[in-house]
C-alpha cells in the first residue's frame, strides 16, 4: 500500500526549528524577499511604485526618491505598527500552518512567549488573510457536495433530569448557534458560507457553475437547486450512501472542523465563526501541499495584505 502523503517526507519541507535558527538579518532578508517579490526582492515604494529608494543605514526604513515618502518593511501590510521581531512573526506563521486542526491563541502565546492578547490578534490577522484568499477562489464545478452543520450555542444540560430542557428547540438555545454551509468539489475546492440552508441557496447558485451535479441531503431548502443543476439527493435516515448519491466529502470537512472546535478552540461561534470556517476550508484545500508551500502561501499573502481595519487597535477599541 502506498504511503499517505501527510506521512511522507514530501509533506515536511519546513520545520519550526529552521525558522527559529534564522538570525535577525536572515529573517529580515526572508520577509524582504517575500514582500518585494514582484521586483526580485528589491524594495520599491508602496505608494507610487517607484523602484528608486534609499535605505537608511541607522535604522531599517526606506525613502522613496520620487514622492519622498518613508516606509518600513511592514508598512501598509497586515503587520503594520508591529512590535514583534520579524523572526517571531515568521515563527508564528510556521506554527499556524503546522497546526493540523488549527492553533489556539493560548498555545501561540506560550510558543512565542507573548501576551494572550498579542497572540489572539495575530492569529485572527492570519485568518483574515486566509478569508480573502478563500474569496478569490474560483467557481466550483463538476460534482459538488453541499451540506450544512451547526456550530456554537452549546447548552450544558442541567444536573437534575426534571429541570432539563430539550436543547434541539430554538427557544431553548442561547442565540449563538449558527449554520455553516459547505460546498465541496469531490477531490477539489471547498468553500463555506455562514447562513441557514435556505438563505444559502442564492450563494450556492452564484458559486457553483450551472450544469454541475450537486449532491445534497433531503432538506427541503435544496429543492430549489433542481432548476439549474443535476441534483442527486440522499436520505440520511436510511443510509449515508446509496451508490449514486452521498455527501460524505462535505461531512468529512465538518468532522475536521468539529475536531478543531472540540480539541483546539473549544468554541467556534459568534462574529468569529466565518473566520474559523474559512481557515479550515483553506487547510482542507491545501492539504495536499507541503507545509513549506503552505508557509510561503500564507507569508506572501500576509505581506501583500493591507492594514487590517478590523484588528488594528482591537484591544484599544479602535476597530472600525
Amino acid at each position: 500500500m502506498a504511503q499517505h502523503f501527510l506521512l511522507s517526507t514530501k509533506a515536511r519541507t519546513l520545520s519550526l526549528a529552521q525558522v527559529l535558527r534564522l538570525t535577525d538579518e536572515e529573517a529580515y532578508g526572508t520577509l524582504k524577499a517575500i514582500r518585494f517579490a514582484q521586483n526580485d526582492g528589491k524594495p520599491f515604494c508602496p505608494k507610487c511604485g517607484c523602484v528608486t529608494v534609499y535605505e537608511f543605514a541607522s535604522r531599517r526604513i526606506f525613502k522613496c526618491k520620487e514622492c519622498q515618502g518613508q516606509f518600513s518593511l511592514t508598512s501598509g501590510t497586515i503587520f503594520a505598527s508591529r512590535k514583534l521581531a520579524i523572526r517571531d512573526i515568521l515563527a508564528a506563521i510556521a506554527i499556524f500552518v503546522n497546526g493540523a486542526k488549527g492553533v489556539s491563541a493560548l498555545q501561540l502565546s506560550r510558543d512565542l512567549n507573548v501576551q494572550y492578547k498579542t497572540a489572539f490578534v495575530l492569529a485572527h490577522k492570519l485568518r483574515e488573510v486566509l478569508s480573502v484568499e478563500q474569496s478569490k477562489a474560483q467557481h466550483l464545478s463538476g460534482e459538488v457536495e453541499i451540506d450544512g452543520a451547526y456550530f456554537g450555542g452549546y447548552i450544558k444540560p442541567a444536573n437534575y433530569k426534571e429541570v432539563r430542557v430539550d436543547r434541539r428547540f430554538l427557544r431553548n438555545q442561547n442565540g449563538k448557534r449558527e449554520c455553516v454551509v459547505a460546498m465541496r468539489e469531490r477531490d477539489g475546492m471547498t468553500k463555506t458560507v455562514i447562513s441557514s440552508e435556505h438563505n444559502a441557496v442564492p450563494v450556492v447558485c452564484s458559486t457553483v457553475v450551472a450544469g454541475s451535479t450537486i449532491y445534497a441531503d433531503e432538506g427541503s431548502s435544496w429543492d430549489l437547486l433542481h432548476q439549474n443543476y443535476t441534483t442527486k439527493r440522499i436520505n440520511h435516515s436510511e443510509c449515508y450512501s446509496d451508490g449514486e448519491a452521498c455527501t460524505n466529502m462535505a461531512e468529512s470537512f465538518f468532522s475536521r472542523m468539529r475536531r478543531a472546535e472540540i480539541g483546539t478552540h473549544h468554541s467556534l461561534a459568534g462574529p468569529y465563526l466565518s473566520a474559523y470556517a474559512d481557515e479550515m476550508a483553506w487547510r482542507e484545500n491545501q492539504r495536499r501541499n507541503s507545509n513549506g508551500a503552505q508557509y510561503m502561501m500564507l507569508a506572501s499573502a500576509a505581506a501583500h495584505h493591507p492594514v487590517s481595519r478590523k484588528w488594528k487597535g482591537y484591544w484599544q477599541r479602535r476597530a472600525a
